[in-house]
């Protein structure tokens, strides 16, 4: 299976002005755990980190510290998400027939998740994990008044890893990019070409570090399956 990392973005959001997947979370970058994950599924065997060139050496250097055993290969990204995964999917060997896409910020998700990922992506064109939206969502307009309460037993929150058919995407993306359509994910290009994409059952852990609130949970999940506790010391190596 090949797994594609969007690692192109930078940490607004996170108040930092470099990317956020340098940022450390227990004395290591996220992109650290996010690789760590992969390395230890049983069937992801090639990695591609889509970046941007500034944040090439750093990351060259993660990697060569953790000495991983399996091929990576870096890809440069673009001004968008969208962008860095369509330059992804032209990097991709010849041989790969099936690709995992997740985000690099998504740094807790567990092997158990990509492998289950990579199992159901046998059996389907295209595929997301997610989770069941647990509070009540309204339909708001500019003005800030409630239009509707959709039904919360249809919704699910979309995560990544998500997967699919090389080809199919590849094209997905193609007439994405002649219809000018702009997306988030993978599986909304899939949606618009009438393409099915099935739910896999995602982790509540998985969460996306985008804020230092998010950091600052992430610590505590990370501290919790080491079995070390959150002794309320913080971690002092991140920044």
């Amino acid at each position: 299976m090949h797994l594609l990392i969007p690692a192109a973005g930078m940490g607004r959001r996170m108040g930092s002005s470099r990317n956020k997947l340098l940022l450390t979370l227990l004395g290591k970058p996220l992109i650290f755990w996010t690789l760590q994950a992969a390395a230890a599924s049983r069937y992801i065997n090639w990695i591609g980190i889509i970046c941007q060139l500034e944040d090439l050496p750093d990351l060259k250097a993660i990697v060569e510290e953790m000495t991983l055993t399996k091929p990576v290969q870096f890809i440069q990204g673009g001004k968008t998400r969208q962008e860095s995964v369509y330059n992804g999917l032209q990097a991709l060997p010849d041989n790969a027939h099936h690709v995992l896409i997740h985000d690099g910020a998504r740094c807790l998700a567990t092997p158990d998740l990509l492998d289950r990922c990579a199992e159901a992506l046998q059996k389907c064109q295209g595929l997301i994990a997610a989770v069941p939206v647990k509070d009540t969502i309204k339909v708001v307009d500019r003005t800030g008044l409630i239009k509707d309460t959709p039904d919360r037993s249809h919704l699910w929150a979309a995560q990544t890893p998500q997967g699919f058919e090389v080809q199919l995407l590849k094209q997905c993306h193609e007439t994405g990019l002649k219809s000018g359509w702009v997306v988030t994910d993978d599986a909304a290009l899939f949606e618009k070409c009438r393409l099915p994409v099935r739910i896999v059952q995602g982790e509540e852990t998985n969460l996306k570090v985008t804020t230092p609130v998010d950091l600052a949970i992430a610590q505590y999940i990370l501290h919790q399956r080491q079995g070390t506790g959150d002794k309320g010391q913080g971690d002092k190596g991140t920044r």
